[in-house]
């Protein structure tokens, strides 16, 4: 069942109307034996939620990966960890005002995987729900969120680390019946600097390794898992988006605000291709299969604008001219090479999904 259709109150962040089963917060010891490598929130001396916890009804389609923004701290310990994961409760329930923790689960730079939003454990445990969260509004019902302390803009995490997230994302996989390919950063999805410059070019690595993980080879991927943006997420990815509807006539403000334009372009241009029109104007794969023009060095026009912005809001040198410059195509064959694509500068299809976020077969061989 595609989650399109089910529940859609599962989009803010902290304010989220009741989609599925309601909980309490008492604690599932089943699943604390399921995964005893993973710090429940009573163990980790947990506050109790502020008002109940609840079940989303979509259907858990991704994991969705985060840096903290923390200080990359040389404590590597136990208790560090477990003070970490009480000083993100402290910062989600009084600053933000959110419920509990916003993500599911918190891996700490020791290697320490603590349980976020009361619950995550137990239905990580069952595999047919999942907690809403408030990690990503717009994905908050259907995405696994997965922090991860310290701040990776320029640095990369430690590898106690990177082979816990791998742990987590490999269980994450197989309870919700989700590929390696299945795995983004929170950038895909909005506006935001996280989960930083360093550590998401290190995601095609990551995903190799939550393959290898679960037993899977690069052949079973699709060919390109593009972002799945629809109309409730923002940021980058949806900037990119308007650039290339733009190019093909439409008239909007390439701002990254899924806004009722957007909206109403996307279903159009589905419409005109003979793509099955979206009712929440999801970029499905056919629609930025469609939408994507083959570039070379030397082209011009918005298309290039959008791949110029989104290549510098993910940290490479160069500035949105509009003018497919010699800078571009360095960006470019940068994401190819990252990606084990033919470093041809130039954009094809399957560039093209690298840089808008997704996944390609070939950085999974």
């Amino acid at each position: 069942m595609d989650r399109r259709t089910l529940f859609k109150a599962t989009l803010g962040a902290a304010t989220v109307a009741v989609v599925g089963t309601e909980l309490g917060t008492t604690s599932n010891a089943a699943a604390d034996t399921t995964y005893p490598w993973i710090v429940g929130c009573d163990e980790w001396g947990a506050r109790p939620p502020s008002s109940t916890i609840q079940l989303s009804g979509n259907v858990t389609n991704k994991i969705i990966v985060h840096h903290m923004a923390f200080p990359n701290s040389t404590d590597y310990s136990l208790d560090h960890a477990k003070q970490l994961a009480r000083d993100c409760q402290n910062l989600h329930m009084d600053t933000n005002g959110w419920a509990d923790t916003g993500q599911h689960f918190t891996v700490s730079r020791g290697g320490y995987v603590m349980e976020g939003r009361h619950r995550s454990l137990e239905t990580l445990e069952g595999g047919q729900q999942q907690v809403v969260a408030a990690h990503c509004p717009g994905e908050n019902g259907n995405a696994i969120g997965i922090e991860n302390e310290g701040t990776y803009i320029t640095e990369t995490p430690p590898q106690a680390l990177t082979d816990a997230l791998t742990k987590l994302c490999v269980a994450v996989c197989q309870q919700y019946r989700l590929h390696a390919y299945d795995i983004f950063g929170h950038w895909d999805f909005r506006d935001t600097d996280c989960p930083g410059i360093a550590f998401y070019r290190q995601f095609p690595a990551l995903r190799r390794g939550v393959q290898t993980g679960l037993g899977e080879s690069a052949s079973g991927a699709p060919a390109r898992r593009w972002p799945d943006i629809w109309r409730f997420v923002g940021g980058p990815v949806v900037q990119l988006g308007q650039y290339l509807l733009n190019s093909h006539g439409y008239k909007l403000t390439a701002g990254g605000t899924f806004d009722t334009k957007t909206v109403n372009a996307v279903q159009n241009w589905q419409s005109k291709q003979g793509i099955p029109v979206d009712p929440d104007a999801t970029f499905t794969t056919p629609t930025w299969e469609t939408l994507v023009p083959a570039l070379a060095p030397g082209a011009t026009g918005t298309a290039v604008t959008g791949a110029q912005t989104i290549l510098a809001h993910k940290g490479y040198q160069l500035s949105a001219t509009g003018t497919y410059d010699a800078a571009t195509k360095a960006a470019v064959t940068a994401v190819q090479q990252l990606h084990g694509l033919p470093a041809t500068g130039s954009l094809d299809t399957t560039t093209w999904c690298a840089v808008a976020g997704g996944t390609v077969r070939e950085a999974l061989s």
